[in-house]
């Protein structure tokens, strides 16, 4: 690309939040770096405060390139940590990366290109999730699998088109500052929440498969399980905030933890008959596993079942025992709109 062509192209600021990231933050800062993206480039790393080595780390990446920098957030929740990026960087097109997570090669001139071209507010991909361990390849397949995460197409792939949420995301700064960026409230499902508020203003959310952003997934199962059940939380936080947000697909992880644990409770209490429902479950994840599984290891196959099981029945209890203090708390911190302003004169 010429410089003329070059000097055209809008600058770029790339956030990311960390905490206890020293396993793969130099990598994913690298992948940045090496991007053929031809305008100015800047990354802006918000450092939580890791127990490990990750500042060391994110220093020594800022003394390596004039384009790295860090700014702090005390707290160490992503949310607080994507604002407290986006106040400290100063480009007009913001791509936010997590630090365990690795952009393919064009991703950056690919999202420039396509807001443009599709006059978006946010564009983004697949969540294209890759183990490095039996463990972690067995929970890559199963977060990329409808059995495991539903028809989402950020998930699993699908045409390009607009879509209620993309992974990541590659936005206009005058968006985000318009909406006052991250409600930091949210813990999780903060980047659903953001792209809700988008297409409620009129916004234009894009998914596209052409972008790819490589995931490493949670190493243990008591880390997946965490992960999932924080998930099912706050997304059951997100329909209270959000009334009519709510999707089907929402409801099959808690209605098969309800199934496994009445079965299990009542055929131990009432009659063996009630141990098929947990029965027909089991069967199902164990003939899922069989399905999406034909390219992983004997070990990795046994294990993807275990994974589906972690997910769903982690997101179903998450969901099913959200708090509705958490949604209150939430709700209450919302500054007043002007339409809620017309509203209550009304």
């Amino acid at each position: 690309m010429n410089t003329k062509a070059a000097e055209e192209l809008p600058a770029v600021s790339v956030i990311m939040p960390v905490l206890n990231e020293e396993r793969h933050l130099r990598t994913a800062v690298r992948h940045i770096l090496e991007q053929d993206y031809a305008g100015s480039m800047e990354v802006v790393i918000a450092l939580g405060p890791s127990t490990d080595r990750t500042a060391q780390i994110a220093a020594e990446l800022v003394a390596e390139d004039p384009r790295v920098r860090t700014v702090e957030n005390p707290t160490g929740r992503t949310p607080a940590g994507l604002n407290a990026a986006i106040r400290g960087s100063r480009n007009p097109i913001v791509v936010r990366v997590d630090g365990h997570g690795l952009l393919t090669p064009g991703y950056i001139t690919t999202a420039v290109r396509l807001l443009g071209e599709m006059e978006a507010a946010n564009v983004g991909g697949i969540m294209h999730a890759e183990g490095e361990t039996e463990w972690e390849h067995a929970v890559a397949a199963a977060m990329t699998s409808k059995i495991g995460v539903g028809n989402a197409a950020f998930h699993t792939g699908g045409l390009a088109g607009p879509a209620d949420t993309v992974y990541l995301g590659v936005f206009r700064r005058e968006v985000l500052e318009r909406l006052g960026g991250y409600n930091e409230e949210f813990v999780r499902a903060q980047d659903w929440e953001l792209n809700y508020r988008i297409r409620q203003d009129g916004g234009l959310v894009w998914f596209t498969p052409q972008l790819r952003v490589t995931y490493r997934p949670r190493p243990t199962i008591k880390a997946l399980a965490k992960q999932y059940k924080d998930y099912g939380r706050w997304r059951r936080v997100v329909t209270r905030y959000h009334r009519g947000s709510v999707n089907l697909r929402y409801l099959a992880p808690p209605t098969a933890f309800v199934g496994v644990t009445l079965g299990l409770l009542l055929g131990l209490a009432v009659h063996p008959a009630f141990l098929a429902l947990p029965g027909v479950y089991l069967l199902g994840i164990a003939g899922g596993a069989l399905k999406e599984g034909h390219d992983l290891s004997p070990k990795a196959k046994a294990l993807l079942a275990v994974a589906f099981a972690t997910m769903h029945l982690s997101w179903g209890f998450g969901f099913l025992t959200s708090p509705r203090s958490l949604a209150r708390r939430v709700i209450g911190s919302r500054a007043p709109s002007s339409a809620d302003v017309v509203a209550e004169r009304g």
